[in-house]
């Protein structure tokens, strides 16, 4: 039977709440009290006029509306013991009642509360006398700049000093001045803790505790965490900062200790545990407890919660949260802006029209709620300081984040203010944990690589002759003179090519560089045998020959054999016109160098628990990892010749990213021949995670410590752009290594001075390996690299908050050319300048439907059946697309002519794929006319619509051969149904490429019903 609910509270928080409970088929009704004009719109809500100060006639009426639940919003009705009175007349409170709730309305209880159950808390002491509060302040052996009302002060009692001046001010604010009234007359001073602070709530039934997602508010009102204390200016979930093993310190340290200390003390604790945190390098300590929902928080947790709230909430009333299951919504996270009114936090501005909401509302995987609004004259108006907050759904915290200032910025009234770095905080942390790009995404897959490797080894092997040492797999192709028949060193060969860093050359017209990179990689290659490298042979492959730019090639393939200490013997010069572009070119480099035996590298069995790791820095990039980072310029709309945000001298990308390859060998050499080298690894391809274990044994791990070397900034500006985590860009770039040397602890200073030319520094050691450990630890590179990728997020949230055209597809079947759509509206690097908000069919259960669900896009069925009329149908289609917001419509295998009123109302805004080159073969056997009619070529056409069929101006068109048997031995003749299937492969690159072209106003639809194009 569904049951009636009361949700005392009117703000944002208590908005969420009802939001969330409408969605539980146990409700029947949801009254709130006082509410809001916003919370009575939610269905099932309303709005009651109650005394809610006056617990005894709340109780009384909950009796007589048979409600079975009291969801408690604010902290003051707790504090005031409104559960007690509930409780006693057997309604269930969802909240603790007063003895409970201690732990937020007296922080000087809750503060010795932590102390004596070893909570981890900021050291503290509480007064009530101002004079000696502030000498505890200026004798502390701590920084003792946290002022603190112990009372209730709508969560803006805490004044957090930067020095103690400003701290003993504070004292003299709250129990001089009263500046918090009865909250602050006693107050505590507690230390101020360095970190970042967080929040994580949990649901308790006083036995068990279940934690909800983690969560990061923004409690100051200006960016970067500027100005007064707020009530909490944003919020976003879940927060990344507080990884699994964190959550479970949490856990078992603050929130499990708490329920323990409480019930030790005899204290039955229902209802929300607010943990407020700071991540020190101790570890999470808390700031304060907070008896209930926070705000705003709230806004960003529940709408990832995928159980059902109310029957969580009546599990803890009943001690049973232990049998309930708390399921999230994976693989997503939310992010809310508040939006106050002018004058907040030190005052309000009430009856400013509110415009906008209607549109957010219609945005799909967008909500707002109401903190502080009302219904004035028929318009929606400010009332209160903060007034709205916005909240966006989105796979990738850095989308959430711009798809809610997207949302922030529809909406107006006057004195809005707001912040625009929610969760920007998060952002670099998230990229680095979760990161979806990948260098197999990027056209490269190491994974596969190695396993070609693994082939070709035994087929290398059987052709083996005398003098040919080791095998595939290493730096360089190792062959003994000497075992060979002669006498003296063991030749050490590489070669290897630059990759795809040549388009980038090739772009920007810089060709000088690449020579130089080409020798690095090769003899940085034979140097990790021991090898000094004799002489270089370069291979230049190309369309067509332009001899200067063949010229500034060599030239730099020279300067790197200068560099390298080798000669330039030979070479081969390649132009092949049917193979390479005009203007394209390859090239390859092939090197031998030499080595005495005792010299050679790795000496694998010599390398013990102790050596030490010096790591030679990269000059950037070097040569690997160039698939992905044209794959990020893609995702950043970045030309090479623009200027780099990472560039300290106002280089563009193109020049940034040109920045030729570091050639280790002369000074390696001079290590290598006091014999106290041990190993020599080139970072290559596979970046640190899989170079350093080529030189090691398989019982040996190495420890590294990011806080030794200096990551060039070029690499915290691809992993927030391009979302890359943590393990991608150890296992694909160099992250600011080059190279490695392993020696002997003893040996380090000695090496060090020989190496000082490349500034090279000790950055960690070989260690034991653990089972199932991995060869190389990384220690701190989160926290480094998180720090240098804040300065980026701001500019990678602002590349998914560019406004998008809002597109409506109709369908009747498969939906092959919608998922077409779908692939290109989300691919980021194809910048289609549009997002799918409704897919209609006029049939259920279609396939289309389905492909637009798994991609989360809202749909709607009408089935033109249920109409008298197509005129009265397409009214109900034209309808549902005004209210989703919809700027275009593509049909997409939508059976059904549309009438003229429709095509009118959406004329210059609704196209049409057709599966022939218009104006040749209309209607819909279009395939089988081609065949019959012996055109050699057909294709497709993409047209805006017109009333009469396939009429209207051809946006783009994409041509398919039509074999036939006689002309191509191959094929005995294409059929209907081969051709359908060539068509649509061609449909599926057109259609997305046609609504680019309208999304971003390069063509549109003139008066005279002609083509005007704004090509960019």
């Amino acid at each position: 039977m569904a049951q009636n609910v009361l949700v005392i509270g009117s703000g944002g928080r208590e908005h969420a709440i009802v939001w969330k409970l409408t969605q539980s088929n146990l409700i029947k009704n949801i009254y709130v009290a006082p509410g809001s004009y916003a919370i009575g719109c939610e269905k099932k809500a309303k709005n009651v006029d109650i005394d809610i100060k006056d617990y005894d006639k709340l109780a009384d009426w909950c009796q007589s509306n048979n409600v079975s639940l009291v969801i408690v919003g604010p902290e003051d009705p707790l504090a005031n013991g409104i559960a007690d009175v509930l409780v006693s007349n057997g309604i269930y409170a969802f909240g603790p009642q007063k003895s409970a709730a201690r732990v937020e309305w007296d922080k000087e209880w809750a503060k010795s509360f932590m102390d004596r159950h070893k909570i981890p808390t900021a050291r503290w002491k509480s007064f009530t006398n101002a004079a000696e509060a502030k000498d505890f302040i200026n004798k502390a052996d701590f920084p003792a700049l946290v002022v603190k009302a112990t009372g209730l002060a709508a969560g803006k009692g805490v004044i957090v000093a930067s020095n103690k001046d400003e701290a003993c001010a504070a004292v003299d604010e709250v129990l001089v001045t009263k500046k918090f009234g009865s909250a602050g007359e006693t107050i505590v001073v507690e230390e101020l803790l360095e970190g970042e602070e967080m929040s994580v709530l949990s649901f308790c039934d006083g036995n068990t505790i279940k934690l909800m997602l983690p969560a990061q508010d923004h409690k100051r009102i200006f960016d970067n965490d500027q100005g007064p204390n707020t009530g909490g200016m944003g919020a976003y979930c879940p927060c990344p900062l507080l990884g699994d093993d964190g959550l479970k310190i949490v856990r078992e340290t603050i929130l499990q200790r708490t329920i323990r200390g409480l019930q030790h003390e005899n204290i039955r604790y229902i209802g929300v545990l607010y943990a407020g945190l700071m991540l020190t390098r101790d570890g999470p300590k808390v700031l304060e407890f907070n008896c209930r929902f926070g705000d705003p928080e709230t806004q960003v947790i529940l709408p990832l919660l995928e159980s059902d709230l109310y029957s969580l909430m009546i599990a803890c009333c009943t001690s049973s949260l232990d049998t309930t299951v708390l399921k999230w919504k994976p693989g997503v996270c939310a992010v809310g802006i508040v939006m106050a009114s002018r004058g907040y936090p030190q005052s309000s501005s009430k009856g400013q029209v509110i415009t906008g909401v209607d549109i957010v509302n219609k945005t799909p995987n967008s909500l707002v709620f109401h903190s502080g609004t009302a219904l004035k004259d028929g318009n929606l108006v400010t009332n209160g300081g903060r007034v709205l907050i916005t909240v966006s759904i989105a796979t990738r915290l850095t989308t959430a984040a711009a798809l809610a200032m997207k949302s922030t910025n529809e909406i107006k009234f006057e004195g809005l203010q707001y912040r625009k770095d929610i969760a920007h905080k998060g952002i670099a942390c998230a990229v680095l944990k979760s990161g979806k790009l990948t260098y197999k995404a990027s056209g490269v897959d190491i994974t596969a690589g190695n396993d070609l490797v693994s082939h070709i080894k035994p087929l290398a092997k059987s052709t083996d002759r005398l003098g040919v040492l080791g095998g595939l797999g290493g730096f360089g192709g190792l062959f003994s003179l000497k075992e060979a028949g002669f006498k003296d060193p063991v030749l050490v060969s590489g070669t290897d090519g630059v990759g795809t860093k040549l388009k980038i050359a090739q772009e920007m017209g810089i060709h000088n560089t690449i020579g130089i990179d080409l020798v690095a990689m090769c003899v940085n290659d034979v140097l990790a045998n021991g090898a000094e490298p004799l002489f270089f042979l370069d291979y230049f492959a190309c369309g067509r020959l332009d001899i200067s730019v063949a010229k500034d090639v060599i030239n730099g393939v020279s300067d790197g054999c200068k560099q390298a200490g080798c000669s330039l013997i030979g070479g081969e010069t390649a132009e092949m016109p049917d193979v390479y572009p005009p203007n394209e070119y390859d090239v390859a480099g092939f090197t031998v160098g030499a080595v005495e035996r005792d010299q050679m590298l790795p000496q694998t069995s010599k390398i013990v628990s102790g050596d030490v790791i010096l790591a030679l820095p990269s000059s950037g990039l070097h040569s690997n990892g160039f698939s992905m980072v044209r794959k990020v310029m893609n995702l950043a709309n970045a030309r090479y010749k623009d200027k780099a945000p990472f560039s300290f001298s106002g280089k563009s990308f193109g020049e940034e990213l040109l920045t030729p390859t570091k050639i280790y060998v002369k000074g390696v050499r001079n290590a290598v021949k006091t014999g106290k080298v041990k190993a020599f690894a080139h970072i290559t391809g596979g970046g640190l995670i899989e170079n350093i274990p080529r030189v090691l044994p398989e019982n040996l791990s190495v420890e590294l410590d990011a806080k030794k070397w200096k990551i060039p900034e070029v690499f915290a500006w691809l992993a927030v752009v391009g979302g890359i985590n943590e393990s991608e860009l150890l296992r694909t770039f160099n992250c600011g290594i080059g190279g490695v040397v392993i020696v002997a602890k003893e040996e380090e200073g000695t090496i060090l001075r020989l190496l000082q030319d490349y500034d090279a520094v000790c950055v960690g050691s070989v260690v034991p390996r653990s089972k199932d450990c991995a060869q190389v630890i990384v220690n701190n590179f989160m926290d480094i690299m998180e720090t240098r990728m804040r300065k980026y997020v701001p500019d990678a949230v602002s590349l998914h908050a560019t406004p998008k055209k809002k597109v409506g597809v109709l369908i009747s079947g498969t939906g092959t050319n919608l998922q077409a759509l779908i692939d290109a509206t989300t691919n980021p690097t194809r910048h289609i300048g549009a997002e799918i908000v409704l897919v209609i069919s006029n049939k259920m259960d279609v396939e289309g439907l389905k492909r637009a669900e798994r991609a989360n896009i809202p749909t709607k069925v009408l089935r033109h059946t249920n109409y008298s009329t197509r005129e009265e149908f397409d009214e109900a289609m034209h309808n549902e697309l005004i209210k989703a917001g919809v700027d275009i419509v593509c049909l997409a295998g939508f059976m059904r002519i549309l009438s003229g009123a429709f095509t009118r109302k959406w004329k210059g805004r609704l196209i049409n794929i057709h599966p022939a080159l218009l104006p040749l073969f209309k209607g819909t056997q279009a395939q089988k006319q081609a065949i019959e009619a012996g055109v050699r070529v057909t294709g497709c056409s993409v047209h805006f619509v017109e009333e009469d069929v396939d009429a209207g101006a051809i946006i783009t068109q994409e041509t398919v051969p039509i074999h036939v048997g006689e002309t191509v031995p191959i094929h005995v003749g294409d059929t209907v149904e081969d051709l359908v299937e060539r068509i649509k492969t061609a449909e599926h690159r057109a259609y997305p490429s046609a609504l680019q072209l309208l999304a971003t106003e390069q063509v549109k639809l003139g008066d005279n019903n002609k083509l005007i194009w704004k090509l960019k």
